[in-house]
This record gives C-alpha cells, sequence and structure tokens, in this order.
C-alpha cells in the first residue's frame, strides 16, 4: 500500500529522517509516534505532496485516494452539513455535472449522471453526514448552523467529519482526539476500527492507541521503526530494548520507588487507603511502560499547599446553569481533602458548568456554596491558555505571582516543565499550543492549590508530558476534580466518578468501561427511538409461535436484567484487579526478601538481628500472600458466577 525507500527528509536545515525504508501493507491501522519535532506531521505533508524528500522515493498505488484531516478551517457561511458533504469530492463534481447538464437540456447526460449519483448512493449522503456530525458531539439542530457560528474547536471536530465523509483508500489524521470529549473519542475509535482502507495516525493519546492502532511506527534518531501491536505492545517492545541500558533502568526504578514511597507511607492510614491503592494501580502500569518514557525532559509536581480545611468545599441545594436557563439542579457535594474525582457525561451535559459552579463563578444559580477557610483553588482550561499574558516569559509569569522568589528557585522549578535557559526568558506569543499549556500548569503548581479544577488538560500535551502530569496528579496530596477524555489519566489518577446527566449531578458506581457501555446503549436507545420499528400483533404472535426473535419488551426485559448483572460485577471485578496488583505486591516483596537472606554476612554474629528481622518479615509477607490469594479464589468464583449468568 505504501512503501518508502531510502528516504531522507529535513526541515530548516535539521534532519528529520535519513535513509529510512518502510512499508504499510492494505489495511493496516498505524499509529506514528515520536517526540515533537521528530518529523511526524512532515510525514503527513510528504504523503500529501506538499514536501520533497532530500533523496529516496514514497511510492503510493496508483488511484489511491487520500484523505486527510485540516487543522484549520476558515469562518463561511455554508452550513455543517454542507461543510461536512464538501468532504465527498465526487459527489460534489457529479452535482455540478448534473447542474450543468440540466441547465444545457441535456437529457441523456442527466440520466447517466443520475446513474452515477445512485451507484454512489447520493442520496443517503446527508444522513451519512448528519450521523457523522452526530458522532462527533454536534447536536441535531447544529446541521444547519453555519461554519462561522462554532468555536475553533468545534471547527476542528468538523474537519475531522470532512475527512471521514471524503471516500479513501488511506486516511490521515493528525491528533484527531485533540478537541473531542470523552464520549466523541469512544466513537471514534469505533468508526475507525470498522474504516475498511489503510489508516496513519498520529496521537498523544495512548487509550486511543491502544484501541486502534494494529501497528505503531516510531520516529527515533532520525529513523522510523516499525512495531507490531498497538501502543502498550510497542511500549513493551521498546522498554524491553531500553531496560538492558543499566544507567536507564536504574532512572527507572528510581521512579518506580517514589510511587513505593507513598504506598508505603500511606496504605496503612485509614483515610489514605484508596490513594494508595489507586498508587498501587499506577506502579503496576509503571513497571511496563516507564523504559519508554526514562528519556522525558519532564519532572514536575504540585507542592503541597501550607494549609488545608476540611472539607475544601461543599455545595448545598445547587442549581447551575446560564441566566435563566437551568442546566444542572439539586446539587448536593463536599469535596474533601485527598477527594479525586472524575467527571463523566455526555456532550452538553453540563460538565463544564458544574465545574464553573465549583470555583464559584456566575454558573452557580442558586444554593449554598461553602468553601474551607484554606481553600485555595487551581483552576484549568483551554480558554486559560488566552489569559497568559503573550508578551511575558515563563519566567515572568511566575515571578508576578512571588516576586521574592529568587531567580534560581524560578528557574528550577521551570526546569522540570522543560523550560530551559531563554526558552524560560522568552515571550510566549511564539509558543505551541502544548508549551502555552505547559506554562499554565506551571502557574498552577507554583501556587501550591490545594483543589485542582481540570477541564481537558491534556489537550496539546505529547505522550511525555502527560505521563509526568499524570505522575504529579498521583502524588498530589489536595482534591482533584477533572474532566478529561484520556482515559489513561482517569484510570491513574481518580478514585470515583460523578456522573453528569439529565440535570443531576450523581456518583457513579461503575469504571470506564461501564460509562461506555451506558454511553453506547444509550445511543443505540435513542437511535430506535428516531427510527422506532413497529411490528403487529400477529407478526409478535407469528416470531413468538416460531421461536424467531424476541419483542420489545422481551428485548427490554433482558438488557435491565443484564444491566443489574453488570452493575453487581463491577465492584467484583475492582475488587478482583485489586487483590491481583496486591497479591504481585506480596510476591515482588518475597523475592526481595529472599534476595536480601542471600547475603552471607547476615548469618555471622553481628547480622544475627537484621537476620531475624528479615525472617519475621518474610514469614509475615506470606500469610499476608496467603490470605489475599483466599480471598481472590473467593471473589474470582463470584466474578466466574455472574459472567456465566450474563453470558447465559
Amino acid at each position: 500500500m505504501l512503501t518508502i525507500t531510502d528516504l531522507s527528509l529535513q526541515r530548516g536545515g535539521v534532519w528529520l529522517l535519513e535513509s529510512v525504508n518502510l512499508t504499510v501493507q492494505p489495511g493496516q491501522r498505524v499509529a506514528i509516534v515520536g517526540a515533537n519535532g521528530a518529523g511526524k506531521s512532515s510525514l503527513f505533508q510528504l504523503l500529501l505532496g506538499q514536501l520533497a524528500p532530500e533523496q529516496g522515493s514514497v511510492s503510493l498505488p496508483g488511484g489511491c485516494r487520500i484523505a486527510h484531516m485540516a487543522q484549520e478551517v476558515a469562518a463561511s457561511e455554508r452550513s455543517a452539513r454542507d461543510f461536512v458533504l464538501d468532504g465527498d469530492l465526487d459527489l460534489r463534481r457529479m452535482e455540478a455535472e448534473l447542474a450543468r447538464a440540466e441547465a444545457a437540456g441535456d437529457d441523456h447526460a442527466a440520466a447517466r449522471i443520475h446513474g452515477e449519483l445512485d451507484v454512489h448512493e447520493a442520496w443517503s449522503a446527508p444522513r451519512r453526514a448528519e450521523s457523522l456530525l452526530r458522532g462527533l458531539g454536534f447536536a441535531d439542530g447544529d446541521a444547519e448552523r453555519p461554519v462561522s457560528a462554532f468555536s475553533g474547536g468545534w471547527r476542528i471536530r468538523l474537519n475531522l467529519a470532512q475527512a471521514l465523509m471524503r471516500p479513501s483508500d488511506l486516511l490521515l489524521l493528525d491528533e484527531p482526539t485533540n478537541h473531542l470529549d470523552l464520549d466523541a473519542c469512544l466513537w471514534l475509535e469505533n468508526w475507525l476500527r470498522r474504516y475498511p482502507g489503510t489508516l496513519l495516525f498520529i496521537s498523544h493519546d495512548r487509550d486511543f492507541m491502544d484501541r486502534v492502532a494494529s501497528h505503531v511506527v516510531h520516529f527515533d534518531q532520525r529513523k522510523l521503526e516499525l512495531y507490531t501491536g498497538n501502543y502498550s505492545a510497542f511500549e513493551r517492545q521498546r522498554g524491553e530494548r531500553l531496560s538492558q541500558q543499566q544507567a536507564n533502568f536504574e532512572r527507572q526504578q528510581a521512579r518506580i520507588a517514589e510511587i513505593q514511597r507513598f504506598i508505603d507511607r500511606f496504605k496503612a492510614k485509614a483515610t489514605k487507603a484508596r490513594q494508595a491503592q489507586s498508587r498501587v494501580k499506577a506502579l503496576e502500569r509503571m513497571e511496563r511502560i516507564a523504559p519508554a518514557h526514562i528519556d522525558s525532559p519532564f519532572s514536575f509536581e504540585f507542592p503541597v499547599a501550607e494549609k488545608v480545611s476540611n472539607p475544601l468545599l461543599s455545595i448545598r441545594n445547587g442549581r447551575a446553569g446560564y441566566g435563566d436557563t437551568v442546566i444542572l439542579d439539586n446539587i448536593n457535594l463536599t469535596l474533601l481533602p485527598g477527594s479525586r474525582i472524575g467527571l463523566l457525561g455526555p456532550n452538553g451535559a453540563g460538565k463544564s458548568t458544574l465545574m464553573d459552579a465549583l470555583r464559584g463563578e456566575s454558573t452557580l444559580l442558586g444554593g449554598e456554596r461553602t468553601c474551607g477557610e484554606h481553600l485555595a483553588i487551581g483552576y484549568f482550561a483551554q480558554h486559560q491558555l488566552e489569559s497568559l499574558d503573550l508578551d511575558a516569559s515563563p519566567f515572568l509569569h511566575l515571578q508576578r505571582l512571588t516576586p521574592k522568589a529568587s531567580e534560581q528557585s524560578i528557574r528550577n522549578f521551570l526546569g522540570g516543565f522543560d523550560f530551559h535557559g531563554d526558552e524560560a526568558l522568552s515571550p510566549i506569543r511564539s509558543f505551541s499550543g502544548g508549551e502555552k499549556a505547559r506554562v499554565a500548569l506551571a502557574v498552577i503548581a507554583w501556587q501550591r492549590p490545594n483543589l485542582l479544577l481540570l477541564d481537558e488538560p491534556t489537550n496539546h500535551l505529547d505522550l511525555e508530558m502527560r505521563q509526568s502530569l499524570t505522575m504529579a496528579l498521583q502524588n498530589f496530596e489536595g482534591a482533584i476534580v477533572v474532566v478529561s477524555h484520556d482515559r489513561h489519566l482517569l484510570r491513574n489518577t481518580v478514585d470515583n466518578f460523578w456522573l453528569v446527566n439529565d440535570g443531576r449531578v450523581a456518583e457513579y458506581d461503575g469504571d470506564l468501561e461501564d460509562y461506555e457501555r451506558w454511553l453506547a446503549d444509550r445511543r443505540k436507545e435513542r437511535e430506535e427511538g428516531e427510527a422506532p420499528r413497529r411490528e403487529t400483533a400477529e407478526a409478535t404472535a407469528a416470531r413468538a409461535a416460531n421461536g424467531v426473535g424476541e419483542s420489545a419488551d422481551d428485548r427490554k426485559a433482558r438488557k435491565r436484567m443484564e444491566a443489574e448483572i453488570r452493575k453487581k460485577l463491577s465492584p467484583y471485578r475492582k475488587q478482583q484487579t485489586s487483590l491481583e496488583k496486591e497479591m504481585e505486591q506480596l510476591q515482588q516483596t518475597l523475592v526481595q526478601l529472599e534476595q536480601a537472606l542471600s547475603d552471607p554476612g547476615l548469618y555471622e554474629e553481628a547480622g544475627k538481628a537484621r537476620l531475624n528481622e528479615l525472617l519475621a518479615s518474610q514469614a509475615d509477607a506470606s500469610r499476608r500472600l496467603e490470605a489475599v490469594e483466599a480471598q481472590w479464589l473467593e471473589v474470582s468464583e463470584t466474578v466466574e458466577a455472574l459472567e456465566e449468568e450474563l453470558a447465559g
């Protein structure tokens, strides 16, 4: 499908690729990964014919249809539906030819073109365009609105819909999830998995890549390395290579030890037990992926606030919305130190409205909002980037907040966000979106908040910065409320979910997989509502008599029963996973103790005390492992029974 032979490419005097070879087979879904500036977008420009290589060649089959997602769109008065339909170039060409034939009175040509349009299924094109718009989060009435009525982020979604509308053999997508919410990300994953052509996409969303990619191409030291499998498989394979380098491996261990110290410090405290358990989850993930991130330029934390109130914030009988429009009613919630909340909910349900209400903005129309005496909020949202002083440097942004801080302390702090040397003193006007987001996060961290409100904090951030942000949030001892389409961040930083839906905010008793199923059921019910299928009583009776299918009532009853089983199953699955992690930790502890006990010095007179201490620890760990294994077996039996009931 795509063959790159002996290719060398440079931009601005910098070599991006040197003598590389790559073959992508038809139907493969390839994630393109690599450091910022490595040349990922330049590769797309090369495939689109917008760049020429210094040497080598790029070969595509004759007649290959390429669709790509533009990064910008000019304002126009064309409706959203027409803009998306413009992506189907053949459709628009045939429509123009038909208009010319009809204007010229050429009935023969008009009949021929009508036949071509029928083969092209032009009659269904508006419906397909509207389906794309709905899937990407647009409301039903948005199809008629002009492109100029949408904000920048929504116009990017229109660009994506237009690219998906275009019939293609090769689809190129550059950061397709950047301006999507979680619901739209899940829909796009399903769409791309069904795409019959070859897909090349650039992404910094590891879960998205895991669900979509069949292969990964890594830009590394001006070479292209092709890996089979999704992003997690790539990390494992690359990690195996890198872990062989002892110095880098030691850095990995140091990072793991940092999380382990948190677990050891807090696992015995009831108030911190859940957070410690989430760190165990993060540790298990880190052990496998850290080698692929050992050369990250980012290393920062959210410093501990000097004072903390308990509770930090509460809202009672709250109403939130805009003007006379109430979006959320009967809001009752409390945020305590250590609360780690992820907000879920369909697009437009009111997640950002709730975030603003938590901040005390005008969206809180009624009710009582009570703040702790020492409440200090750190708020991040994409529109916050617009409030940055474009003529000021990262250094000046922090210095203005703390004029008495030393120059070295500010520089050291900014270094963790990869702002070094002259870059720390440069005006941010010329910074990229990701660099501005790093400045905004640095400003928040510098002020030592005890409550973080984060609305899509990973937009524009690359994989390394996302990983570092995840680590920093794991170690943050304050409270967190986060809205994000990055499921890796959610899984590793929050302990509970709140569902914002149908004008209410309620604790969600499920995980992200449960939420995905809930969204799928909700979407299916909505689609069935738009096109209800009715059958006569005779047809229903005949179907029942012949044992064919099930009635609508039976189907609803089955769905309710399955939902109840899944609801029962979810906490057991969580407990099963938690126990598995605990067993692995204990097994690791026993291995470490075995290694320590192999020290000959322990068996001399001077080492007796240490020997007894290690033997006692070994016996204790063995007893704990035995108890946890017994508990795991019991829980696993329950899970298997419920899964069999669900399958039956």
